[in-house]
């Protein structure tokens, strides 16, 4: 487990658990060093004063901003950490709301909060179970790293994740971003639901990042001295597709052949759901039908021969 980022407690009420935070998450991006064609040597970024000319270290380094043209304020992190604001020392709960109400283009990075202490271990516990039963999330108010962020606590199986959000007026809005108006054929929305279905699956952890595994191997030869396996053709892409009907049964075939399913299958063998209007006749023909066939066993049952006497001897 990774070493906590930030340690504080977490207030709802008068209810208060020490926690500390650790990333939720970790980066498997392959990183790059700048180095000199030529002769391999290393590219270095050296943080010079442009005042004095002198290359500094990071204890002389502090923030600064920019209140004016050529004006800089400087801010130390003993201001930051000095700052009246009840969440620079507490991820304070202010509500608790259901979880489908959260919009998830608001959800940032993902942290566990691990209780510091035994004396943490009851509230821990306590809110991890009143937010199990309630099906609620808590939005909560906290400072990290300079600022103060909104934040989305919720329960991952027996721990409490503390998710990071954007504010409100941070959320661009996607109106400018819609199509312009078309009609949309019933028949089309029951081929995208055909091909939702053969695409559907319960479990993705099988998906790998290609890219990387591609980088790697290609790392792997250079520092052999190898050239790299050379990349396989891609497909051509095919032309323009206008029938959208015929778009849909191609990828529903293409989806099931991928899985081994019926590859023959296509959108327009998917049944339609009945409409609730057209069962009411169905019902009353049903039923036409039985009394029909009531009324004919009737007649055949009137019809039916009588058992002949036999004449009696004389």
């Amino acid at each position: 487990m990774p070493r906590p980022i930030w340690s504080g407690a977490i207030s709802f009420g008068l209810v208060t658990i020490p926690i500390k935070v650790i990333n939720a998450t970790e980066s498997h991006d392959i990183s790059f060093r700048q180095i000199h064609l030529e002769d391999g040597g290393r590219i270095r970024y050296r943080k010079i004063c442009e005042l004095d000319g002198r290359q500094l270290s990071d204890n002389e380094i502090v923030k600064g901003y920019e209140v004016a043209k050529d004006t800089l304020v400087a801010v130390t992190d003993e201001d930051l950490a000095d700052m009246p604001l009840p969440t620079a020392k507490a991820i304070e709960i202010v509500a608790f709301v259901p979880a489908e109400s959260i919009d998830p283009v608001r959800i940032g990075d993902s942290y566990y909060l691990e209780g510091d202490g035994q004396v943490a271990a009851k509230p821990y516990k306590l809110l991890r179970q009143a937010l199990e039963r309630s099906a609620k999330v808590a939005v909560a108010k906290f400072a990290l790293r300079g600022r103060e962020r909104l934040g989305l606590l919720r329960v991952k199986e027996d721990a409490l994740v503390l998710h990071s959000m954007h504010w409100p007026d941070e959320i661009r809005s996607p109106a400018s971003l819609a199509p312009p108006t078309v009609e949309i054929d019933d028949s089309e929305v029951d081929g995208a639901l055909a091909l939702m279905d053969a695409m559907g699956e319960e479990d993705i952890s099988h998906y790998t990042d290609r890219y990387r595994e591609a980088l790697e191997e290609v790392i792997a030869a250079k520092a052999q001295g190898k050239q790299p396996a050379p990349a396989a053709e891609a497909p051509e892409p095919g032309g323009q597709v206008l029938d959208l009907m015929a778009a849909l049964n191609a990828s529903v075939a293409q989806a099931r052949e991928s899985r081994g399913e019926d590859e023959h299958a296509t959108v327009h063998e998917m049944p339609k759901p009945k409409k609730a209007a057209k069962k009411a006749p169905a019902k009353k023909a049903a039923a036409k039908k039985t009394v029909a066939k009531k009324t004919v066993a009737k007649k055949t049952a009137d019809k039916k021969p009588t058992a002949r006497r036999k004449p009696r001897a004389s």
